[in-house]
């Protein structure tokens, strides 16, 4: 992609993401996942990238949508939510779309429970981005753009 086009970047939400507002919120805000949308599209506009979201709380769903992607996108940020963890199928699925992705974590899954520090998308990320809140968008946006650029 050349400089200044505007590249399509989508952005994936998974399980449980669409209780954000409700949902613990000394570990994930309390934005809404609307409220992080919204935040999430300014910061692409920022950037002069168009952005698209899905949110799903099904993992077939959300497999099939990957694999998709590469029709729809030129890069994507994945927050799974648990099936970060476990979920080869989301991997698999990934790793077929061949475009680059980040992988965002509104809370800082390295420093909870042991099986929040597995990611099933080691390997296959750019970058992983955690513990940053709906922010953590922004700095994933950036990576993918400059990546994009080259």
């Amino acid at each position: 992609m050349t400089v200044g086009s505007h590249n399509r970047i989508e952005v994936l939400h998974g399980v449980n993401l669409n209780a954000l507002g409700r949902r613990d919120p000394e570990h994930y805000g309390d934005l809404t996942l609307g409220e992080v949308e919204t935040k999430v599209k300014r910061f692409g506009r920022e950037l002069n990238l168009e952005v698209t979201f899905f949110q799903t709380n099904h993992e077939g769903e959300f497999v099939e949508r990957l694999h998709r992607l590469p029709d729809a996108a030129d890069g994507a940020i994945l927050n799974a939510g648990a099936w970060t963890h476990y979920s080869y199928a989301i991997r698999d699925a990934l790793e077929i779309t061949d475009l680059p992705a980040v992988e965002v974590h509104l809370s800082d899954v390295d420093s909870r429970e042991e099986w929040r520090r597995r990611s099933v998308f080691d390997g296959l990320v750019i970058a992983k981005v955690a513990g940053k809140g709906a922010d953590g968008y922004r700095e994933a946006l950036e990576l993918l753009h400059e990546r994009l650029a080259r």
